[in-house]
């Protein structure tokens, strides 16, 4: 049987969301087909969780010991939400290592990290998206100058991050620095991104058996001011799946997901976030390690589209090893 690793955690305030993700994944496997570990990655150390027991992970070439055996893992399935493990850094040490793993690329992974780096990449495609201003920490900053051009309500994001953790939905000049003050917490550089008054909806898209496949769609209406951290872990929000577009939304957004998926060359499990605004989706960003508890927007999509979520499962393991053609 193959040796499958589950690999959640991570050293980002989203690690408890990808702690959860790990659970679902190790709960969905297909356990009489493959032998399963869960792999914990954390800032206090890395080890592979078997009743109870950490068993620490030899870094040198992602191995662990039990019982006086040394276990190597066959394939990685990749559950980490922020860094390392959805930047691209951990995905690089695996290819080193050659050992396979979902998802997209090392390149892929820190290149959908940067909001910024992705939204320029897309502009060169004519992908629709909010007008935007990028800072890195220490520029000086004037608010006038910035709300002049991006205009009020206005949202404030660190650049590198996940959840909506810092992010702000600014309606007033007085509160501009502030929120700069706490994007910047999470990340040396932030984004400032123009309001769009429209439908939030998120779109679930993988690579399914070498092509391309829009799982479902998911609106998002939420009880706060945006789908912040609150909303999307602490039920302050309405997901509605599928969401309630007319045919051509639906047609225009499951179209624009399905290309920004292969422009960006993804693989794997993802998620897009978009509003749209008269028919149209503006893409905000791409998630290449989405939450996968039974509470997150993902596992909703492909329940509700009636897929198998162990076949998916599957899926990402033949992908991940045909890739390394073992």
């Amino acid at each position: 049987m193959l040796k499958v690793g589950i690999v959640m955690g991570g050293y980002s305030d989203e690690s408890n969301v990808s702690l959860k993700s790990g659970e679902y994944f190790y709960s969905q496997i297909d356990k009489l087909k493959y032998e399963v570990f869960k792999v914990i990655i954390l800032k206090e150390g890395w080890g592979v969780s078997i009743e109870n027991t950490l068993y620490p992970i030899d870094r040198g070439d992602f191995s662990f010991n039990i019982n006086g055996s040394k276990i190597h893992f066959d394939v990685l399935l990749n559950t980490i939400h922020g860094t390392p493990g959805e930047d691209g850094l951990m995905q690089a040490y695996w290819q080193l290592l050659e050992i396979p793993y979902s998802g997209c690329s090392f390149y892929n992974s820190a290149l959908t990290f940067n909001k910024k780096d992705t939204l320029s990449v897309l502009k060169k495609y004519n992908i629709p998206m909010a007008s935007s201003i990028y800072i890195n920490k220490g520029e000086n900053i004037n608010p006038t100058e910035i709300v002049d051009k991006l205009q009020l309500p206005c949202f404030v994001k660190p650049n590198q991050s996940g959840s909506s953790l810092g992010v702000s939905k600014v309606k007033n000049i007085e509160d501009f620095l502030p929120a700069v003050q706490k994007a910047f917490e999470e990340d040396s550089s932030i984004l400032i991104e123009s309001f769009l008054n429209g439908k939030e909806v998120q779109v679930g898209v993988i690579n399914y058996q070498g092509k391309v496949l829009v799982i479902n769609t998911t609106e998002i209406i939420s009880k706060n001011e945006f789908f912040d951290y609150e909303a999307k872990y602490l039920g302050a929000s309405e997901e509605i799946t599928p969401a309630k577009l007319s045919s051509q939304e639906n047609k225009n957004i499951k179209e624009m997901s399905a290309r920004i998926y292969t422009l960006l060359n993804m693989t794997g499990f993802s998620r897009l976030d978009f509003i749209i605004v008269n028919e149209i989706p503006y893409f905000l960003e791409i998630n290449t390690t989405p939450g996968c508890s039974p509470a997150s927007i993902f596992p909703q999509q492909v329940k509700e589209a009636g897929y198998n979520f162990s076949d998916l499962l599957d899926n990402e393991v033949n992908l991940a090893l045909h890739r390394f053609n073992k």
